[in-house]
């Protein structure tokens, strides 16, 4: 069995191919485009049986390439949409990975390759197209408003430390402060950058510019020291793999 995978983040694309080797060692990655156009040559130069797509590349974007796939070549769409649109992805591809992949996630598409086969239909892939248009992402949040008594104060994003659920509300840590939206954190993330804001627990978002460094223990938990806060953030089993070592 070959695979392609194709994704912009040169980092993401060696993570993904590392874990690919320890849970299925006989596939055999043989390519990693960082383009659509690259990912589109790969599939007809090297004919793979499986390709890892993200959604969003320079140039042609994961559909266009996924349209070009040979019949026999299963998809998996890897995708930072969130779970509106997600809903898509298991009428038009083998399966799908919402980033950041969680291990247990990858090791269940690994399970579900093996017992597939086939690709999607070009009447199924025109079906996402228009359920991705309809729920896209808007532009990344730049700016929060958080009340504190009679005054409002405005807080650039790109300063806040962390984001950390509480009940309905979100407190935002930044590097001398601490407040508190009423928005809830899950409403959040679907507007925050994820190139630069990581979820690293269920109610923990934070900035990726900002870590210090990540403290693995004996038992292999991980915890984050940041650079401008003096407490540490724990990193669930589910996200861990974000701070292995490459």
């Amino acid at each position: 069995m070959k695979a392609l995978i194709a994704e912009d983040e040169p980092h993401l694309a060696e993570d993904l191919r590392r874990r690919l080797a320890r849970l299925w060692p006989e596939l055999e990655i043989v390519a990693l485009a960082h383009d659509g156009q690259a990912a589109i040559e790969a599939l007809a130069g090297l004919r793979p049986d499986i390709a890892f797509l993200d959604i969003r590349m320079p140039g042609p974007n994961g559909l266009d390439v996924a349209a070009t796939a040979a019949p026999d070549c299963r998809i998996v769409f890897v995708t930072a949409y969130d779970e509106h649109a997600v809903r898509a992805f298991d009428q038009a591809a083998a399966d799908y990975l919402l980033k950041p992949v969680s291990d247990e996630r990858l090791a269940r598409c690994v399970e579900r390759l093996r017992r597939q086969s086939g690709t999607a239909p070009d009447a199924l892939l025109a079906r996402l197209r228009q359920l991705l248009a309809g729920h896209d992402r808007p532009e990344p949040l730049r700016w929060l408003k958080a009340q504190v008594g009679q005054n409002v104060h405005l807080v650039a994003v790109d300063e806040v430390c962390y984001f950390q659920s509480a009940d309905k509300y979100t407190s935002v840590a930044t590097r001398d402060a601490e407040l508190l939206l009423r928005t809830p954190l899950r409403e959040l993330i679907a507007r925050l950058d994820p190139a630069e804001f990581w979820q690293v627990h269920r109610g923990t978002v934070v900035n990726v510019r900002l870590i210090a460094a990540a403290h693995h223990d004996l038992l292999g938990k991980v915890s984050l020291s940041l650079k401008n806060r003096p407490e540490k953030l724990a990193v669930s089993r589910t996200y861990a793999h974000l701070f292995r070592q490459m």
